[in-house]
Protein backbone atom coordinates (compact mmCIF):
# COMPACT_ATOMS: atom_id res chain seq x y z
CA UNK A 1 0.00 0.00 0.00
CA UNK A 2 1.50 3.59 -1.01
CA UNK A 3 1.12 6.32 1.02
CA UNK A 4 -1.14 8.06 -0.71
CA UNK A 5 -3.76 5.36 0.10
CA UNK A 6 -3.18 5.75 3.77
CA UNK A 7 -5.32 8.90 4.26
CA UNK A 8 -8.18 7.72 2.09
CA UNK A 9 -8.29 4.56 4.07
CA UNK A 10 -8.24 5.99 7.48
CA UNK A 11 -11.26 8.25 6.41
CA UNK A 12 -13.33 5.45 5.80
CA UNK A 13 -12.32 3.34 8.58
CA UNK A 14 -13.61 6.42 10.52
CA UNK A 15 -16.66 6.99 8.73
CA UNK A 16 -17.72 2.98 9.35
CA UNK A 17 -17.10 3.28 13.28
CA UNK A 18 -19.24 6.39 12.93
CA UNK A 19 -21.75 4.50 11.10
CA UNK A 20 -22.07 1.89 13.59
CA UNK A 21 -22.17 4.11 16.87
CA UNK A 22 -25.29 5.69 14.95
CA UNK A 23 -26.88 2.41 14.36
CA UNK A 24 -26.24 1.33 18.18
CA UNK A 25 -28.43 4.62 19.60
CA UNK A 26 -31.40 4.01 17.63
CA UNK A 27 -31.76 0.36 18.09
CA UNK A 28 -34.63 -0.08 21.14
CA UNK A 29 -33.35 -1.53 24.40
CA UNK A 30 -33.80 -5.33 24.74
CA UNK A 31 -36.18 -6.13 27.25
CA UNK A 32 -34.97 -7.63 30.44
CA UNK A 33 -36.32 -11.41 31.07
CA UNK A 34 -38.66 -11.84 33.49
CA UNK A 35 -38.06 -12.88 37.01
CA UNK A 36 -38.63 -16.81 37.84
CA UNK A 37 -41.38 -17.15 40.59
CA UNK A 38 -40.65 -20.46 42.67
CA UNK A 39 -43.28 -21.90 44.46
CA UNK A 40 -46.72 -23.81 44.00
CA UNK A 41 -48.77 -22.25 41.71
CA UNK A 42 -52.25 -20.05 42.67
CA UNK A 43 -55.38 -21.57 43.29
CA UNK A 44 -57.88 -20.74 40.58
CA UNK A 45 -61.13 -19.13 41.66
CA UNK A 46 -64.03 -21.37 41.95
CA UNK A 47 -65.97 -21.73 38.77
CA UNK A 48 -69.17 -21.07 40.76
CA UNK A 49 -68.44 -18.30 42.42
CA UNK A 50 -69.80 -14.82 41.63
CA UNK A 51 -67.14 -12.17 40.82
CA UNK A 52 -68.08 -9.39 43.31
CA UNK A 53 -67.84 -5.58 42.00
CA UNK A 54 -64.78 -4.24 43.12
CA UNK A 55 -65.47 -2.03 46.25
CA UNK A 56 -68.84 -4.05 47.08
CA UNK A 57 -69.91 -4.44 50.80
CA UNK A 58 -69.97 -7.94 52.22
CA UNK A 59 -73.53 -8.80 53.18
CA UNK A 60 -74.43 -7.68 56.86
CA UNK A 61 -73.84 -10.48 59.73
CA UNK A 62 -76.90 -10.94 61.95
CA UNK A 63 -77.08 -8.45 64.68
CA UNK A 64 -75.50 -5.68 62.60
CA UNK A 65 -76.85 -2.84 60.59
CA UNK A 66 -76.43 -2.25 56.92
CA UNK A 67 -73.35 0.14 57.82
CA UNK A 68 -71.60 -2.41 59.35
CA UNK A 69 -72.26 -1.42 63.01
CA UNK A 70 -72.94 -3.79 65.46
CA UNK A 71 -76.65 -3.56 66.68
CA UNK A 72 -77.41 -4.65 70.53
CA UNK A 73 -79.86 -7.43 71.10
CA UNK A 74 -83.64 -5.89 72.46
CA UNK A 75 -82.98 -6.17 76.64
CA UNK A 76 -86.70 -7.79 77.85
CA UNK A 77 -89.26 -5.56 79.27
CA UNK A 78 -89.31 -5.87 83.10
CA UNK A 79 -92.11 -7.78 84.83
CA UNK A 80 -95.04 -5.15 85.55
CA UNK A 81 -95.19 -3.86 89.30
CA UNK A 82 -98.21 -3.95 91.34
CA UNK A 83 -99.01 -0.65 90.38
CA UNK A 84 -98.59 -1.60 86.71
CA UNK A 85 -100.97 -3.96 86.41
CA UNK A 86 -105.07 -4.11 85.71
CA UNK A 87 -107.11 -5.22 88.33
CA UNK A 88 -108.85 -7.93 87.33
CA UNK A 89 -112.64 -7.67 87.10
CA UNK A 90 -114.41 -10.61 87.74
CA UNK A 91 -117.81 -11.35 87.04
CA UNK A 92 -120.35 -10.53 89.85
CA UNK A 93 -121.51 -13.71 91.51
CA UNK A 94 -125.48 -14.48 90.46
CA UNK A 95 -127.80 -13.09 93.58
CA UNK A 96 -129.12 -15.57 96.26
CA UNK A 97 -131.76 -17.61 95.59
CA UNK A 98 -135.54 -16.18 96.95
CA UNK A 99 -137.45 -18.67 98.32
CA UNK A 100 -141.10 -17.97 99.05
CA UNK A 101 -142.21 -16.95 102.20
CA UNK A 102 -143.49 -19.71 104.63
CA UNK A 103 -147.08 -18.88 105.74
CA UNK A 104 -147.55 -17.54 108.99
CA UNK A 105 -148.57 -19.87 111.80
CA UNK A 106 -147.29 -23.15 109.68
CA UNK A 107 -144.76 -25.11 111.29
CA UNK A 108 -141.27 -24.78 110.05
CA UNK A 109 -139.12 -27.89 108.83
CA UNK A 110 -136.86 -28.26 111.87
CA UNK A 111 -139.83 -28.15 114.03
CA UNK A 112 -141.46 -30.99 112.34
CA UNK A 113 -138.08 -33.19 112.80
CA UNK A 114 -137.88 -31.98 116.30
CA UNK A 115 -141.62 -32.99 116.90
CA UNK A 116 -140.84 -36.22 115.11
CA UNK A 117 -137.51 -36.86 117.70
CA UNK A 118 -139.83 -35.97 120.76
CA UNK A 119 -142.47 -38.31 120.09
CA UNK A 120 -139.68 -41.27 119.95
CA UNK A 121 -139.72 -41.31 115.71
CA UNK A 122 -136.36 -41.81 113.86
CA UNK A 123 -135.17 -38.46 112.37
CA UNK A 124 -131.35 -39.04 112.04
CA UNK A 125 -128.89 -36.76 109.83
CA UNK A 126 -130.97 -33.76 109.93
CA UNK A 127 -130.07 -31.49 106.77
CA UNK A 128 -131.29 -28.22 105.29
CA UNK A 129 -131.92 -28.45 101.39
CA UNK A 130 -133.99 -25.59 100.93
CA UNK A 131 -131.41 -24.82 98.10
CA UNK A 132 -133.17 -27.41 95.99
CA UNK A 133 -136.51 -25.15 96.11
CA UNK A 134 -135.43 -22.86 94.18
CA UNK A 135 -134.65 -22.63 90.07
CA UNK A 136 -131.21 -23.75 90.39
CA UNK A 137 -132.57 -27.06 91.65
CA UNK A 138 -135.44 -28.75 91.79
CA UNK A 139 -137.70 -26.03 90.78
CA UNK A 140 -140.44 -26.90 93.17
CA UNK A 141 -141.36 -24.06 94.57
CA UNK A 142 -141.32 -25.00 98.36
CA UNK A 143 -140.23 -22.19 101.36
CA UNK A 144 -138.16 -24.79 102.97
CA UNK A 145 -137.02 -28.36 102.51
CA UNK A 146 -135.36 -30.29 105.70
CA UNK A 147 -134.41 -33.95 104.83
CA UNK A 148 -133.60 -36.98 107.00
CA UNK A 149 -132.77 -40.50 106.67
CA UNK A 150 -136.00 -41.88 107.70
CA UNK A 151 -138.42 -38.51 105.87
CA UNK A 152 -138.37 -35.90 103.75
CA UNK A 153 -140.41 -32.63 105.04
CA UNK A 154 -141.30 -30.05 102.85
CA UNK A 155 -142.83 -26.46 103.66
CA UNK A 156 -144.93 -24.83 101.07
CA UNK A 157 -145.95 -20.90 100.56
CA UNK A 158 -149.52 -22.13 100.57
CA UNK A 159 -152.03 -25.11 100.82
CA UNK A 160 -152.77 -25.24 96.94
CA UNK A 161 -148.75 -25.55 96.32
CA UNK A 162 -148.33 -28.28 98.92
CA UNK A 163 -151.38 -29.88 97.41
CA UNK A 164 -150.04 -30.89 93.57
CA UNK A 165 -146.77 -32.15 95.16
CA UNK A 166 -148.75 -34.43 97.10
CA UNK A 167 -151.00 -35.75 94.17
CA UNK A 168 -148.01 -35.78 92.26
CA UNK A 169 -146.18 -38.05 94.78
CA UNK A 170 -149.25 -39.64 95.44
CA UNK A 171 -148.57 -42.91 97.65
CA UNK A 172 -145.72 -41.86 98.62
CA UNK A 173 -146.78 -38.54 100.65
CA UNK A 174 -148.44 -36.87 102.99
CA UNK A 175 -149.97 -33.60 103.12
CA UNK A 176 -151.53 -31.64 106.39
CA UNK A 177 -152.29 -27.86 105.47
CA UNK A 178 -148.47 -26.20 103.66
CA UNK A 179 -146.60 -29.44 104.89
CA UNK A 180 -145.92 -32.38 102.68
CA UNK A 181 -144.03 -35.35 104.03
CA UNK A 182 -141.94 -37.34 101.81
CA UNK A 183 -140.80 -40.90 101.97
CA UNK A 184 -139.55 -41.53 98.17
CA UNK A 185 -135.65 -39.96 99.56
CA UNK A 186 -135.83 -41.51 102.50
CA UNK A 187 -137.91 -44.74 102.63
CA UNK A 188 -140.03 -45.25 106.04
CA UNK A 189 -141.53 -48.53 106.51
CA UNK A 190 -145.48 -48.20 105.30
CA UNK A 191 -146.60 -49.50 109.38
CA UNK A 192 -144.61 -45.94 110.51
CA UNK A 193 -145.60 -43.73 108.60
CA UNK A 194 -149.20 -43.40 109.91
CA UNK A 195 -147.26 -42.10 113.37
CA UNK A 196 -145.39 -39.50 111.40
CA UNK A 197 -148.29 -38.29 110.12
CA UNK A 198 -150.09 -38.30 113.13
CA UNK A 199 -147.38 -36.35 114.82
CA UNK A 200 -147.74 -33.48 112.02
CA UNK A 201 -151.47 -33.32 112.38
CA UNK A 202 -151.06 -32.26 115.76
CA UNK A 203 -148.58 -29.02 115.02
CA UNK A 204 -151.01 -27.48 112.77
Amino acid sequence: MSHRMLPTVVVLMVAVALAACGADQDAPPAAAPAPTVSGPPADPAPPNAATAPTGAASPAAPGEAATGSAVPPSSPRPAPTGADRTTERRPPSPPPVELPPRQAGEPTGREVVAAFRSAGLKAANVRDRSVDCGPDGLGLGCSELVVTDNVAVYVFPDESSAGDLAERWSGAAYRSGTVVLNYLEAPTPPADRPRYEKVLDKLR
